[in-house]
């Protein structure tokens, strides 16, 4: 254990527990902070006389903060579907300390540097959590991208097929190949939406055909075919091996095309992999008809595409589980007409990521301290933050999530801090109760309460260095 510096003045506080979740076990430690920072992690019974001392539950769990990297806030421009506000407020509440914001559906999309200043103009002053954004890389941007790095975005964000809005168009493999050396050049990140347009058309196109029902979740399902995220990862792994650009995979979902990004890890390609609890906890097999909630593209495939997820979260081949939290109005769900083909593809899960991933989880015999990596420590290290996010170590920020693993609640609409309460997991029996969240050692949610002072910082991310803007 990182021990304190005996020259150091007295910590503002200390918070301890039988169950704290460090980087090399859980166990009974003391947290001592000082100026929002974590300044030591001693034994138990090491601590001072002169601080104040909060005692954790002996059944609860003290974890980092959880950092999620796959956030639609959608402000500007689409505020009525989220906002920073509602959606910051959601993250607090489910034990998110810190969150990435994608740079779409806002409008303008964070695709210059522009836009990124109105965004972050937009957000100032409204978040409870801290927030850093993610660039665009669409068709002839390239010339930003330099400039939205340096302005401190975490990385860039593209898509292989229709984003769902035309102010976010996606790219092409010619539209790959002159925008990668230059975030080569960068050492930047590229995430990807991986599903390749063609397989889509064309199934549905099948689907259209055969006048399959449109209220059915089958005909959706077998609208967006395995096969479009495969040759989507084919593609990226080829031109990986070109260029050797380092590239991530968001809110993967198919089976099918887990050995090849297995054997593209294993040979060294700076590859790495998300998925999303939507995949993990709902299977095909269990979506009724005309329940347009559920959609979401990529789709959530069957049970046995399932199994094969969480057995590739077990070997590594998939890194992290982060939201994807995609929020609309509820009428662009189309819930009356229960088509799912016209419906808004994206699930609202920010509030609930924890719970969810522990619930399926446990079940299957994975630890608290896998959980934290896959949702706290993973995800820090994808955006360059785990220097200062992530872990409860010394030097960190004094971000934590409380929570009582063995509680259980029922999913419903008036405990979610989302600007719209509809989501597929309502009435769900779930496990793991966040009682408490810190964020930078201050309390920001309490039992039900977050707030009323927003107190998170928007970041950036410099060379590894994190700035306040």
């Amino acid at each position: 254990m990182n021990k304190q510096n005996k020259k150091m003045t007295e910590p503002d506080f200390i918070i301890r527990g039988r169950n704290v979740v460090t980087p090399e076990r859980i166990g009974a430690f003391a947290v001592h902070v000082k100026d929002g920072l974590i300044v030591a992690v001693t034994d138990y019974d090491e601590i001072s006389d002169d601080c104040e001392l909060i005692e954790i539950n002996e059944t609860s769990v003290l974890m980092p903060g959880l950092v999620d990297t796959h956030v639609h806030i959608n402000e500007p421009g689409r505020t009525e579907w989220e906002g920073f506000e509602t959606a910051t407020r959601a993250a607090a509440a489910g034990g998110v300390t810190t969150l990435i914001d994608m740079p779409l559906n806002s409008i303008p999309a964070t695709t210059t540097l522009s836009a990124l200043e109105i965004k972050r103009e937009s957000a100032r002053g409204q978040c409870f959590v801290d927030v850093g954004f993610w660039g665009g890389v669409v068709p002839k941007n390239t010339s930003e991208l330099e400039l939205l790095l340096t302005a401190g975005v975490v990385g860039f964000k593209c898509f292989l097929i229709h984003s769902g809005v035309d102010d976010f168009p996606n790219v092409t493999e010619e539209d790959l190949r002159e925008a990668l050396p230059e975030l080569k050049r960068l050492d930047a990140l590229l995430i990807v939406h991986a599903e390749m347009p063609s397989p889509v058309d064309l199934a549905t196109e099948e689907q259209i055909k055969l006048q399959h029902d449109p209220k059915s979740y089958s005909t959706f399902l077998c609208s967006r075919p395995r096969r479009a995220e495969d040759e989507a990862i084919e593609l990226l792994v080829r031109l990986c091996k070109e260029i050797t650009t380092k590239m991530h995979i968001v809110h993967h979902s198919s089976a099918d095309s887990l050995p090849l990004l297995s054997e593209a890890k294993a040979s060294g390609l700076p590859f790495t992999v998300e998925t999303c609890p939507h995949y993990l906890f709902l299977v095909a097999e269990e979506i009724p008809d005309w329940a347009t909630q559920f959609k979401c593209c990529p789709p959530i495939r069957e049970k046995e595409n399932c199994e094969k997820l969480w057995a590739a979260l077990s070997d590594g081949t998939i890194d992290m589980i982060v939201s994807d939290h995609s929020p609309c109005i509820p009428e662009l769900k189309l819930l009356d007409e229960g088509d799912f083909m016209q419906a808004w593809g994206g699930i609202s899960s920010l509030q609930l990521r924890l719970p969810l991933i522990w619930t399926e989880g446990s079940n299957r015999g994975f630890t608290i301290e896998k959980v934290c990596e896959w949702l706290c420590y993973a995800p820090a290290c994808l955006v360059n933050l785990e220097k200062r996010k992530g872990a409860i170590v010394v030097g960190n920020d004094a971000d934590f999530v409380v929570w009582n693993p063995n509680k259980s609640f029922r999913v419903a609409t008036d405990i979610l801090q989302h600007r719209h309460k509809l989501t597929p997991y309502e009435g769900k029996e779930l496990k793991g109760v966040v009682e408490q969240t810190y964020l930078r050692g201050q309390l920001i949610y309490d039992k039900g309460i977050v707030v009323k002072e927003p107190k998170g910082e928007l970041l950036s991310v410099k060379h590894n260095d994190i700035h306040k803007s």
